[in-house]
């Protein structure tokens, strides 16, 4: 019990640091092509010229039963810093090494393949761990009303969006995203593409993602795509989405 104990305590004490490296640094954020603060630890973050391996907000194991810990330490330390060390290393030497990856995506003709496939990856996987918790959360009012006004209502909303994940061939992602004159749509995306780039099927913020590859998911669910995109309901960061939103 006393090891237990301990591993709790340690556990909201790394948590606790997190929330106020976050605290002091206002704009550390992928959304706004800022670097997060650097933090301890072996998974300590790399700042490359305006761009950062991110921390992960949680343990591996702390959205269990939806994703497991074998999953999440693979998915982030091997896939997710896969793309952004192939990302850095693509963008090395141009204006893309300090460039907002926003800006990025807005002109994306204009860059070569590795750094559109990679740091796809590395910003769609920034977005994808944020948005998702092992606490419950609830959605701002705003996006309440954005959601019911859109599509109708939250479970309509929720069929929509899960039937983009479930349904798109191969690989990709599902996104919840604001158009540019605020109004909420879904849409799905191929390999790691996403509504910020200019060649988007349809453009917009992305206010919530979900990775559809199969490495995001086959460990624990196999084939069962559909499983593991009902699942991922259970760990929405809805305050992270409502914030983006607003």
């Amino acid at each position: 019990m006393a090891v237990i104990q301990r591993t709790k305590t340690i556990k909201i004490m790394e948590r606790r640091n997190f929330v106020r490296i976050l605290g002091t640094a206002a704009v550390a954020t992928p959304v706004l092509g800022h670097a997060f603060a650097a933090c301890s630890g072996e998974s300590k973050k790399q700042v490359f010229e305006g761009h950062a391996f991110p921390q992960l907000p949680y343990a591996f194991d702390a959205l269990e039963p939806a994703i497991d810990a074998q999953t999440m330490e693979l998915h982030y330390t091997r896939h997710h810093r896969g793309y952004f060390d192939k990302f850095m290393a693509a963008a090395n030497g141009t204006e893309a090494a300090s460039r907002p990856m926003e800006d990025i995506f807005a002109n994306i003709a204009d860059y070569s393949p590795a750094v559109r496939n990679n740091g796809g990856g590395y910003y769609n996987h920034w977005l994808f761990w944020e948005n998702m918790t092992p606490s419950k959360t609830e959605m701002s009012a705003g996006l309440t009303k954005a959601i019911a006004d859109t599509f109708g209502s939250f479970d309509q909303f929720r069929e929509e969006f899960g039937n983009a994940a479930k349904t798109h061939f191969g690989s990709g992602w599902a996104w919840l995203a604001a158009a540019p004159d605020g109004g909420l749509f879904v849409t799905a995306s191929v390999n790691q593409d996403n509504p910020l780039m200019s060649d988007a099927p349809r453009q917009g913020k992305p206010l919530l993602a979900l990775d559809v590859w199969e490495h995001a998911y086959y460990l624990k669910y196999q084939n069962r795509r559909a499983e593991y995109v009902d699942q991922f309901w259970k760990i929405v960061n809805w305050e992270e989405v409502s914030r983006r939103y607003v």
